[in-house]
């Protein structure tokens, strides 16, 4: 039944009937309005033709019904893109065949676009800027870009009065005056999205046609062997001949075994074409198509390592486990000859964890294993040893990495919303400038028809360039970032927030270790501020510890055991003591160091050097090809100084464990059972048999919150504990449990029932491991240390004195400081002690933690890191940056207004979902005092002077018409209108985003120059009402002096006055900028030789025999000169009696 069910089956739409209604014509459709309003016979809109007019009310309708329409479309395909996948369930899945099935799966297609080929156009618009997701199949339906089309008020504003000069009574000027500016402001946005889709096209186009093997049953084409063998030297040659059909390969191999000949068949097939109950072959070095269970391995040892970097941010390998049952199959192509299937969970997010079970149904007993994250290959992550086969369980949208990959907010920076606040400022001088000169012509006539033209005739009071010049500004600043050779390999991956560098009130990083009493003097470690070297520093035994210049001692004693005989006791009193004491710490020591060397997921491996083949490496277990891979560093630490002082692990694979002792004696370990690390359980363990004794252990080793409860009481480990991580260790627990074998083989009973268990799987397994941690033997404390990424402390102290209030989070052991309201105090808090204060002291919890110069947080959890960059920002109203470095970050760089994101050992994921990526911490103090200060800076200028052209335009169109008893007639027509905010001064005005006022050595040199910005004076309704006042002087004086020096023709006034604006504001630029770029003297001079030249062509609007003429030059000057001088004279006095902050330091 399930063979016939369609793998994408074809839905049958309904045929719109095109054809009209009898009685209704294209001119009288019915609309559903105020007939009060839409009485075609009365309005003005009856003037046009009838194509025009149905456009026209349509694009009203659509104006004015598009926010609740929009949110119920909105609603309707979200509800049917859930119904058309259906609920996620639990799945059965035979291998090798796909068709036995018993539900629909997505295909196995990455998708990160945006947009499809119909959404595009109406969808680039003024659409907000996300992040590119991996794997991320998701597109947006039409109706949602449709909706932020319109979201924002700029571009319905511009769209509005460019479709309404289609209507003659509203017409001011040629249609293209309108429709060029909106286009282009348009064709920016199209082209920089257009650019982003084909990139992203291209990535996804890679990834899905990523060419793998898949075992098959099935013969495409008949394919011949020539087996050729040699019975004297017992030899087999194979010969292939490999036919291709329609784009398949199919290899056949032959392998020969007695006298039963097996045949496996692989056929080449793209990652797009994977089908769930597949069975994949990968390579080494090979990315894992979609999540699978791990088989079969080719490795010896019956496992491989995996690289999972992209996935959870970690570069250290992971350890995986191929099923049992499958891996003692002879070859891969049994895997199509026995009856088997995996039953697996539901489709979910938890990437750390998996429930299911294998059944082989075809032995006698039928054999079940239970399934977890030691047997799953989730897709992203790359193969890193070995070539492996695993049936596919999830594709599509059901992928592990593709649930995790969340859309984050779209985040708009403070200074866009501060801008757009100001836009509405001046749409509403625009309507009351409207309705004054209605009102002083009484509202005569058609009033209601004068207010839409004043409307349109100064609409130039809202400058439709503003926000292409800040876009541009903004690739400009990334630019600059991304080529800064003092932070190399700085990356810009959110080009729409460079200016919240400059605004940073509250900065958040992982991890920090010891903090002393004095802000000044404090130390920081581990993470995001260190380099992830572990070091080994400290074994504590309780009553002696060693450090580095002891580990001698450690050592010796190590050798006694493996190297001297037991001997009988001396017959004298007093050096029979002496040797029961010295046996009973070398034995302390001894039992401590075995623990260590035993209680761990490391596994040595054996690589070739060029001259000792790797075969013979690997059996002699040569030190010089041996390298060590864990999935923490940490391990790896521990067991390079175990091999340091004497006991070096050799060998290690999915059952076994070999040791060497300093008497290159190998000492043989059976793993029964492993209990790997979890961030929940904050422990690992592993039971072992030691092969010479028989005896069984348990190791243990953890966290001391955690083992504190495990091991027998005692008096020192909270203490010791406390005084290693103050010196910035990272504290381990070691403990061990002898069991004897009945003891072991009732719990192995007990495992293995929990183990199959599908339901509540974890916490029945964890009650059963509990049973065992019961009264352990406490061994001993281990201290690593991670090393100090260089420069960290001067950093940190350049961003207290910019006034930026430091929050770390880290995983040192650190006690709640007894806090006093003093500003040299930090507050200290454990993540058990912030769970509370969150939830019954929020809001006094959070008022405290603002009043301290710094806050240091630790054993946070992900979701409480991100929830208190929100309560800052909800509490305080200022900006926040987030640092990190690993998986465990990204929600608080999501959440936080500017997430800078470090490229370290820990990974790339923190980077990736960054909007700023650094290689090392230090540079983190020149990308916020450097370029966040001067991209607030210029772009504050830039929107204010942009603000400035338009207003003073519009003063000398409002200060025309008054003249002229208050006519809507436009003072400048045609390509006047244009060229003034394009060719004119396009260039110098954008050149602000050049400028500079301190040198970037000095910005670093005074991190006080920061704090200034912090205010946000640069951009302020003080400026914004003083870049007001300039724009009406300026206008009026230009225009009230064209109009006092014409000379009896109209067309003297617009060459007076336009040429009068132009120079104005180029010198206006060049009285803003503070430190001259040889591009802003040629974007000068450029554009007055731009005007001069096309004066030429200009003779439809300005006499060009009047402008050759002395009289016009004089009075240009005169006109330019008044408009002009004051303000540099009031910025000569003011640099001269009240100077900024940063011009003391410009010399």
């Amino acid at each position: 039944m399930t063979d016939n069910i369609p793998l994408q089956p074809v839905r049958q739409k309904k045929r719109m009937d095109s054809r009209p209604r009898a009685g209704y014509r294209g001119k009288d459709l019915p609309l559903l309005h105020p007939e009060s309003l839409w009485n075609l016979s009365t309005s003005p809109l009856a003037l046009l033709p009838p194509a025009p007019r149905i456009i026209f009310i349509t694009i009203i309708i659509i104006a004015t019904c598009l926010p609740a329409s929009m949110l119920l479309i909105v609603r309707c395909c979200e509800w049917l893109r859930c119904c058309g996948g259906g609920e996620p369930r639990p799945r059965t899945v035979w291998l090798g065949h796909p068709e036995k099935r018993d539900q629909r799966y997505p295909r196995n297609v990455i998708n990160n676009q945006k947009y499809n080929f119909f959404t595009f156009l109406p969808g680039v618009v003024n659409f907000p800027k996300q992040h590119v997701q991996v794997c991320k199949p998701y597109t947006r339906a039409p109706c949602e870009v449709l909706f932020n089309q319109f979201k924002y008020f700029f571009n319905l504003y511009f769209l509005l009065l460019a479709c309404s000069q289609f209507v003659p009574e509203m017409r001011l000027g040629a249609l293209y005056t309108y429709w060029v500016p909106l286009g282009f402001v348009l064709a920016v946005t199209i082209i920089r999205e257009a650019v982003e889709e084909i990139r992203c096209y291209i990535r996804d186009k890679e990834v899905n046609s990523q060419v793998y093997s898949r075992l098959t049953a099935r013969e495409p084409v008949l394919s011949v062997d020539l087996c050729l063998v040699n019975l004297e030297f017992s030899s087999v040659h194979l010969v292939h001949i490999q036919p291709k059909l329609c784009g398949l390969t199919v290899i056949t191999r032959a392998v020969l075994y007695g006298s039963c000949k097996l045949t496996e068949r692989t056929v080449k097939v793209k990652s797009s074409s994977i089908q769930v109950g597949d069975l994949i072959i990968v390579e080494k070095n090979q990315r894992v198509p979609a999540d699978m269970i791990f088989l079969r391995t080719s490795e010896k040892n019956g496992s491989c390592f995996l690289r999972t970097d992209q996935l959870d941010g970690e570069t250290d390998w992971k350890l995986r486990l191929p099923v049992a049952c499958t891996q003692r199959l002879p070859t891969a192509a049994d895997l199509l000859q026995i009856r088997s299937y995996v039953y697996a969970e539901e489709p979910n997010i938890d990437i750390h964890n998996f429930v299911g079970t294998f059944t082989r149904e075809d032995s006698d007993p039928p054999i079940s294993e239970s399934l977890s994250i030691e047997n799953a290959l989730w897709a992203g992550t790359v193969i890193a040893s070995g070539t492996v086969v695993g049936v596919v369980l999830y594709t599509g949208r059901e992928l592990r990495s593709v649930m995790n990959t969340s859309n984050p907010r779209s985040k708009i920076g403070l200074f866009d919303l501060e801008v757009n606040c100001l836009t509405k400022i001046l749409f509403g001088a625009l309507v009351v400038v409207s309705l004054v000169m209605v009102a002083l012509q009484h509202f005569a006539g058609r009033w209601y028809l004068q207010i839409i033209r004043f409307l349109l005739l100064f609409s130039n009071i809202i400058p439709i360039s503003l926000r292409v010049n800040l876009d541009m500004g903004k690739i400009v600043y990334s630019w600059v970032i991304r080529r800064d050779s003092k932070i190399p390999g700085t990356v810009v991956r959110s080009s729409t927030i460079p200016e919240q560098l400059g605004r940073i009130s509250y900065l958040l990083t992982d991890k920090t270790g010891e903090f002393s009493g004095a802000l000044t003097g404090f130390k920081v470690k581990e993470g995001t501020l260190t380099q992830n070297e572990m070091v080994f520093k400290r074994l504590h035994l309780g009553t002696v510890a060693y450090g580095l210049d002891s580990m001698d001692e450690v050592q010796s004693h190590i050798f006694s055991i493996y190297t001297q005989q037991p001997q009988d006791p001396p017959a004298q009193k007093g050096p029979t003591l002496t040797t029961k004491v010295r046996r009973t710490m070398s034995s302390r020591v001894h039992e401590a160091v075995k623990a260590i060397a035993l209680c761990h997921n490391v596994t040595p491996v054996y690589e070739s050097n060029g001259v000792t083949d790797q075969a013979e490496a690997e059996k002699q277990y040569e030190d010089s090809c041996r390298v060590y891979q864990a999935s923490s560093p940490d391990e790896v630490a521990l067991v390079q100084w175990t091999e340091s002082v004497g006991l070096t692990l050799v060998g290690r694979d999915q059952s076994s464990m070999q040791l060497r002792t300093p008497g290159d004696q190998i000492l043989n370990f059976t793993i029964l059972q492993i209990f790997p690390f979890t961030y929940e359980s904050k422990r690992m363990g592993i039971i072992v048999r030691d092969e010479s004794t028989g005896e069984i252990t348990f190791y243990m080793k953890g966290a001391d919150v955690v083992m504190a409860g495990i091991v027998q009481y005692n008096d020192w480990l909270e203490e010791e504990c406390g005084n290693m991580a103050r010196e910035g260790l990272r504290v381990l627990v070691v403990a061990k449990k002898s069991l004897a074998e009945e003891q072991y083989q009732d719990f192995e009973a007990r495992y293995v029932q929990a183990k199959l268990s599908v339901h509540d799987r974890s916490l029945k397994v964890a009650t059963v491991i509990e049973s065992l941690e019961m009264e352990m033997e406490l061994l001993c404390l281990t201290g690593v240390e991670d090393q100090l990424q260089a420069d960290v402390r001067p950093t940190l102290e350049t961003l207290r004195n910019a006034g930026i209030k430091v929050t770390n989070r880290g995983e040192a052991h650190l006690e709640l400081n007894a806090f006093r309201r003093k500003h040299d105090c930090a507050l200290v808090i454990s993540g058990d002690s912030l769970e509370v204060c969150l939830k019954y002291y929020e809001y006094e919890f959070m008022e405290l933690a603002c009043q301290c110069p710094a806050v240091v947080c630790c054993r946070c959890a992900p979701t409480q890191k991100a929830q208190i960059v929100r309560l800052l920002q909800e509490r305080t109203g200022k900006l926040t940056c987030a640092v990190g470095d690993g998986g465990n970050d990204v929600s608080m760089i999501q959440e936080s207004d500017c997430g800078v994101g470090v490229e370290g050992k820990e990974g790339k994921q923190a980077s990736l979902a960054a909007d700023f990526s650094i290689t090392q911490f230090k540079h983190l103090g020149r990308l916020l005092m450097v370029h966040g200060r001067n991209s607030y800076k210029r772009s504050a200028a830039l929107s204010q002077f942009v603000i400035h052209r338009s207003l003073c335009i519009s003063t000398m169109q409002a200060v025309f018409s008054s003249v002229f008893y208050f006519a809507s007639v436009p003072l400048y027509q045609g390509f006047l209108i244009i060229g003034y905010s394009t060719i004119y001064t396009m260039f110098p005005v954008f050149s602000l985003v050049l400028d500079k006022d301190v040198k970037s050595e000095v910005a670093m040199l005074y991190p006080e120059l920061y704090k200034d910005l912090l205010k946000g004076r640069p951009l302020s309704y003080k400026t914004f009402l003083i870049w007001v006042l300039i724009s009406i002087y300026q206008g009026s004086t230009i225009m009230y002096g064209a109009l006092l020096l014409f000379e009896s023709e109209f067309v003297h006034i617009v060459a007076i006055s336009f040429t009068s604006l132009i120079l104005t504001e180029l010198l206006m630029v060049a009285l803003t900028i503070q430190t001259w770029h040889w591009l802003m003297t040629v974007a000068e001079l450029l554009s007055l030789a731009c005007y001069i030249a096309s004066l030429v062509f200009l003779h439809e609007f300005i006499d060009v025999y009047f402008i050759a003429t002395l009289s016009f030059l004089w009075k240009v000057s005169v006109i330019t000169l008044v408009s002009c001088l004051p303000l540099y004279v009031l910025k000569y006095l003011r640099r001269r009696f009240s100077p900024p902050s940063y011009s003391k330091l410009t010399s």
